[in-house]
């Protein structure tokens, strides 16, 4: 992973940037190839313009971080240490000093920021956090490949909700044999927390599964995704069970048109809001527009949620290699909610669908 550590002390020589402290799990692992969580502990990643950069880990975790590839200084504590005075050390070492000093102010506590800057108390501090979305936002190959495999994953775990709903099971039910079998098949994380809603819980965005019981005529809603590699994918579909009414079709046709009117606003040069107008356009002119609530979608990388958000106030441009989901919804509390969500590559021409689940609407009998 050295050319992003390149890409990353070329900005710091021509901002004239010293010092960069990374905190953050997906930070540390897209430079590192190490992802853990450390828990309370301090995992960090120290890099320097000409200096050779120094990994803080756990001493629990040392031996794993190596094997992940890092090939340059490690330092190991253990929890009666003071990793802190370890890294002063290291720092005395390679004579660092420093006027400017920069760290991801977006996550980074407070407690660590003052321990870092009173090694540097004579520094002005800048954020890192733009420039580390803009190296991140654009994928590579390998990055592709992986979410390529984990939305293949995603696919799958939706294939076995639909094939386990019956009359009379449970939202935890179907839930619990799709995270199983997705376990046999190696996952080990998901994404977040999955959601199986039935009937009008499927009509809260974010609504929690529980006991609630399948009866027929309701909408079955399935969201997750899996982590692979250190990287996230998150798929949504949405089903009848049995039947459904004109009301519920209406409702779930809009839903897809508008999913496919922006996966079709998808290219390079786009302007990201208008892939949120262009959805919310078909939405409302079907006169559902105060049930749309959220932004058309997120981006999507080592994060779940990451950089950029899609939402109709950015208007910043699409480029080749973004990857971000897709996902208009519409919720009734009374009959239910649809949603329909893909995660979507931006390709030298257009987009690529990675999850490929059908969407065309399934009355499941």
């Amino acid at each position: 992973m050295d050319h992003r550590l390149h890409k990353l002390t070329d900005w710091m020589k021509r901002e004239k940037v010293d010092v960069v402290f990374l905190n953050s799990t997906e930070n540390v692992f897209y430079f590192t190839q190490f992802h853990t969580d450390p828990h309370e502990r301090l995992m960090g990643l120290f890099v320097f313009q000409e200096e050779e950069p120094l990994f803080v880990v756990p001493g629990m975790e040392k031996e794993q971080a190596k094997a992940a590839g890092w090939k340059h200084e490690i330092i190991g504590y253990y929890d009666h240490e003071n990793p802190w005075d370890m890294i002063h050390t290291a720092l005395i070492k390679r004579t660092v000093s420093a006027s400017v000093v920069a760290f991801e102010q977006e996550v980074v506590s407070y407690r660590r920021s003052q321990a870092f800057l009173a090694m540097f108390p004579e520094a002005s501090i800048r954020s890192v956090d733009e420039t580390l979305n803009r190296m991140r936002v654009v994928k590579d190959d390998k990055e592709i490949a992986i979410m390529k495999k984990a939305a293949q994953l995603a696919d799958y775990g939706v294939e076995v909700g639909v094939q386990t709903i019956r009359e009379g099971i449970t939202e935890m039910e179907v839930l619990a044999t799709i995270e199983y079998e997705l376990k046999k098949k190696g996952v080990r994380e998901m994404s977040f927390s999955t959601m199986v809603l039935f009937g009008e819980k499927s009509g809260q965005p974010h609504g929690n599964p529980g006991e609630r019981v399948l009866q027929s005529g309701d909408f079955v809603l399935f969201d997750l995704g899996v982590v692979l590699d250190g990287y996230t994918s998150d798929i949504t579909r949405t089903v009848l069970f049995k039947e459904g009414t004109d009301a519920q079709k209406a409702m779930y046709h809009t839903v897809l048109q508008a999913q496919l009117a922006a996966l079709q606003a998808s290219k390079p040069g786009a302007r990201i809001g208008d892939l949120d107008m262009v959805a919310r356009n078909v939405i409302t002119e079907a006169g559902y527009g105060e049930l749309f609530p959220h932004r058309i979608g997120h981006g999507l990388g080592i994060n779940v949620h990451e950089y950029p958000s899609m939402s109709h106030l950015n208007d910043e441009l699409l480029e080749e290699g973004m990857t971000y989901t897709i996902e208009p919804g519409i919720y009734d509390s009374v009959i239910g909610g649809v949603r329909i969500e893909d995660d979507v590559l931006v390709t030298s021409d257009g987009f690529e669908t990675l999850t490929k689940y059908p969407k065309e609407l399934q009355i499941i009998k």
